[in-house]
């Protein structure tokens, strides 16, 4: 395999796996690490990978769905995880809501919690707490984003800097043991990094499908002490690299039950 062939098989990997190692291409295409750290910089250069925390994704792999899309998927177990997520909040709570559909499933089952107090990035999250007596809500605004009906960038996090909080809940394009949270863009790592700083307790809300992967290439680390939330057909094998690292995990069946 001649080096123009190699590289193209390099894209065409990484467009169909996900995230890629030096290591991992090295071995699998039968070159040294260095050869490959001289094509990827060729490919990063040229626009058809970029560099990741572990390695390299392609840029093309994934794009981010719009909400819309998103409230469509995976509903059912979104508002299960919801419904246990709000029954970890008492009244007289300060809660921080992260943007997105899964957040906005957590504040419609808040909706019978009160009194409470609620900052929010979303507006998915607003429209379900919006008029509700005994809830104070706020919303930190900034940079919007369409695509997620919700508010990012130096704004935001200004105004989330003047609080803190009894609990945070954060949404997730992906999430992973060694990595932690990821999403599309490095302004919404960023926030996340912050709102994980703010609270006492923070769970990141994610279903099954999301656990293990790496869609993009900005990467939210939250350190320890967070707990994932996710669904009943989360495996053993998707869950182990989190509880190996000291990650609680729960797992939340079609009632809203933390289920063993």
């Amino acid at each position: 395999m001649n080096a123009g062939d190699r590289r193209e098989e390099i894209v065409r990997l990484a467009r169909t796996q996900g995230e890629l190692s030096v290591e991992d291409l090295a071995e699998s295409l039968g070159v040294t690490a260095s050869t490959i750290r001289r094509d990827l910089a060729r490919l990063t250069a040229a626009g058809d990978l970029a560099r990741t925390y572990g390695g390299v994704i392609a840029v093309s792999a994934h794009q981010e769905s719009p909400l819309a899309e998103r409230s469509h998927e995976a509903t059912e177990v979104k508002r299960a995880m919801g419904v246990w997520c709000a029954r970890q909040v008492t009244a007289g709570s300060q809660v921080l809501l992260d943007a997105g559909t899964t957040t906005a499933q957590i504040a419609w089952a808040l909706r019978d919690t009160s009194p409470l107090s609620v900052v929010t990035t979303g507006l998915t999250s607003l429209q379900q707490l919006a008029g509700l007596q005994g809830t104070d809500i706020t919303l930190l605004g900034g940079q919007y984003r369409e695509i997620s009906q919700g508010f990012v960038g130096p704004l935001t996090e200004a105004g989330l800097e003047r609080f803190t909080f009894d609990t945070a809940f954060l949404g997730a394009d992906a999430v992973t043991a060694e990595h932690g949270v990821c999403e599309a863009s490095l302004q919404q790592v960023r926030l996340k990094e912050l709102m994980s700083r703010r609270a006492e307790r923070v769970f990141v809300v994610a279903h099954a499908e999301k656990l293990g992967r790496h869609p993009f290439h900005a990467w939210a680390d939250l350190g320890a002490g967070w707990t994932l939330v996710t669904d009943e057909s989360a495996a053993h094998e998707q869950i182990a690299p989190f509880t190996d690292r000291g990650i609680t995990v729960v797992r939340v069946d079609r009632s809203g039950q933390a289920v063993g």
